[in-house]
């Protein structure tokens, strides 16, 4: 039931050889912009399955001659399927983990409750699941005095060093390029030691806690040189929000600014990414400037657009020197001249813009995105949490209504987790308000809010698993206003579906995996309604994980019923959130927004009220939601402009999936 959506898209463009690690002489002749040997798979599952047989067979070499295997192991969300390989070739191999030690490259300063260790997450991924000698591990204590720190760091550089040093180091990359917790700024001489987290290293954090306000305000980390001094060392990232910093790490100039690049000096440091993660590097992203390139239309006009920004130019004004200049010579002599390639990036992306995204009725539909017929259309517009289907796409979402479509949304999971406490207690004070003016004292609806008001402010302990009467509240919370949000846009009462998927009901930050009943609520749905047309999510960039797991469930429901006679007639439609938009060689249909659309989006956005300042999920992004939508979607509509075409106040972007038969 596993798919990978991200790699799908990319490989529309990317032949393998750009990426296929095992390809060393593709490696040398597309790679010169690469300071770091780096290794791209197709997907996270076939990198972190590479990373752990990496280890797991030098675990059994160094078995085989009685010696011990040193890791340095890093918390995170990077390296848990590296391990989740690792417990799995343990129970079913018999990869015994008897000879190795393992350092904890960092621990949170001070801690509260050894729930919210990285300790604690080690053993939970990994060490607690594997048949490790606990004397063996070794690790910081977020517990000690103070005082006790400077001796403590000391002592953790002479123990790694009595073990001979640290073998293999996992590490993951933080959101400026840190390693282990080692940020802008740190000389490549600094060792383990306590570091003052930043409200941005907090943030980053907070995804391990359930708010930033849990989150300590240091850590202890093994500086760069502990990290440096590694026999071998193997930093991995999954994922397009990883893109920018492993371009940084990979492709920048070695600086204290961008930590990760120190790792340019080692002899024995390389880069396991995904597809996702490699976007930005040149191979990926602009392979015309290393080699040769299989052109199809989407990497001509991904070229194009890049040609134009680099020239800043409208696409009709670029000249047959603008691309021999730049590179692209080789499109000169497939199309002739420069206008011949023009024209026809040109009319592409014309084509793509329509203020119908249900289809116009009676009207040639041969160069629309959308078919006109069927019309009216039933439509599902599928929403991870309540409030990314106004966040992502509310202007088209409105627009469907309007143009007077059958249109339901359903919300995937309960969005319960991401409701702080104040907004329960200032609910049920409310509803202990209402039963004292219109009921007794003794009513027990009453008697509850009380109660729930007393736990929240007196007895909750944080990391603990939330209550299901807290559950209840803050599930309900979300669950009106997304019904008031939905009548603001014109999606009647009835089409509106809460699907509570299970895997996210765990009542704590951490979900379960996506499981068979999961995709079955999907796939019920699905077909009761035997839609004309789906909107879902493919923004795989939020930073709690839970829209990839949403759109997996919605690509294996598509999967089951692809054959269908109903479903061969279905167009999906992918829309991204608050944290990225499409490339334009991607986007098959774009909506524009007038300027009163727009101020409709904002306000629809806002009707999610716990969802602003307080929401604990923002990301490392300043902006509030409803800002960062229409950055976005001016951001857009801009782009559009600047390559010579219509001017818009905003633009929706939509990429079709097309399931595999």
């Amino acid at each position: 039931m596993k798919t990978n959506l991200s790699s799908q898209i990319t490989l529309t463009r990317i032949p393998e050889r750009f990426y296929r690690p095992d390809n060393a002489y593709e490696h040398s002749v597309l790679t010169r912009f690469e300071k770091i040997p780096t290794n791209i798979y197709e997907s996270a599952d076939k990198g972190a399955l590479a990373i752990a047989t990496e280890i797991a067979t030098e675990i059994r070499k160094k078995q085989a001659a009685g010696e011990k295997l040193v890791l340095g192991l890093s918390g995170g969300r990077s390296p848990i399927s590296v391990y989740r390989n690792l417990v799995r070739m343990h129970k079913e191999e018999g990869l015994s983990f008897r000879n190795v030690k393992v350092f904890n490259v960092y621990e949170f300063y001070p801690l509260t409750s050894a729930a919210f260790s990285n300790l604690s997450q080690l053993k939970e991924a990994l060490l607690d699941h594997v048949d490790i000698d606990p004397a063996n591990i070794f690790s910081p204590d977020g517990f000690m005095e103070k005082d006790n720190i400077y001796e403590f760091c000391r002592n953790y550089e002479r123990q790694i060093q009595q073990v001979g040093g640290i073998d293999y180091m996992l590490l993951g990359v933080g959101y400026a390029c840190n390693i282990g917790f080692n940020g802008p700024g740190s000389s490549a001489n600094t060792t383990t030691r306590l570091v003052f987290m930043d409200n941005n290293s907090r943030k980053e954090a907070s995804r391990m806690f359930n708010s930033i306000d849990n989150v300590p305000t240091s850590v202890i980390t093994m500086g760069i040189s502990t990290i440096l001094k590694s026999k071998h060392i193997i930093l991995m990232a999954w994922g397009e929000d990883k893109a920018a910093n492993i371009f940084n790490t990979v492709e920048g100039k070695l600086s204290d600014t961008i930590p990760a690049t120190f790792l340019q000096n080692h002899d024995n440091a390389k880069v396991v990414i995904d597809l996702s993660a490699a976007y930005n590097l040149t191979r990926i992203s602009h392979p015309w400037l290393v080699t040769n390139c299989d052109w199809d239309n989407k990497l001509i006009r991904r070229a194009i657009v890049w040609l134009c920004q680099l020239t800043k130019k409208p696409i009709l004004k670029l000249t047959n020197k603008d691309y021999s200049e730049h590179g692209l010579g080789e499109l000169l002599g497939i199309y002739g001249s420069a206008y011949n390639v023009n024209i026809k990036i040109f009319n592409d992306l014309q084509h793509t813009i329509t203020g119908w995204p249900g289809g116009k009725p009676n009207a040639d539909d041969s160069n629309r995105p959308e078919r006109a017929n069927p019309f009216p259309k039933k439509v599902i517009v599928f929403s991870p949490h309540p409030d990314d289907d106004v966040i992502s796409m509310g202007g088209t979402l409105r627009r469907l209504c309007v143009q007077n479509h059958d249109v339901h949304v359903a919300y995937q999971t309960s969005g319960n987790i991401a409701v702080g406490d104040e907004e329960v207690i200032r609910y049920v004070s409310y509803l202990h308000n209402v039963c004292e003016k219109y009921a007794s004292k003794d009513d027990p609806v009453m008697k509850k809010a009380d109660e729930i008001k007393h736990y929240l402010l007196h007895e909750k302990v944080e990391g603990e698993k939330e209550k299901p009467d807290v559950l209840f509240m803050k599930g309900t919370i979300r669950r009106e206003e997304a019904r008031t949000a939905c009548r603001y846009t014109g999606v009647k009462d009835e089409n509106v579906h809460f699907l509570d998927l299970p895997f996210y009901e765990t009542g704590l930050v951490k979900k379960n995996d996506l499981g068979e009943a999961d995709k079955d609520i999907v796939k019920a749905l699905i077909e009761k309604i035997q839609p004309d047309q789906m909107f879902v999510a493919g923004d795989l960039a939020d930073p709690h994980g839970t829209h990839k797991v949403c759109l997996d469930a919605i690509l294996a429901a598509i999967d089951d019923v692809k054959d269908e006679e109903w479903m061969k007639n279905c167009r999906v439609w992918m829309y991204r959130g608050a944290w990225a938009e499409w490339e334009m060689d991607h986007v098959e249909m774009a909506v524009p927004i007038s300027p009163e659309e727009l101020r409709f989006k904002r306000n629809s956005i806002l009707k999610h009220q716990s969802q602003m300042e307080s929401a604990p999920f923002l990301g490392d992004d300043e902006r509030l939601f409803w800002q960062r939508a229409e950055d976005r979607n001016r951001a857009t509509a801009e782009l559009y402009n600047d390559l010579g075409l219509a001017s818009y106040e905003a633009i929706e972007a939509f990429v079709q999936y097309i399931p595999l038969r």
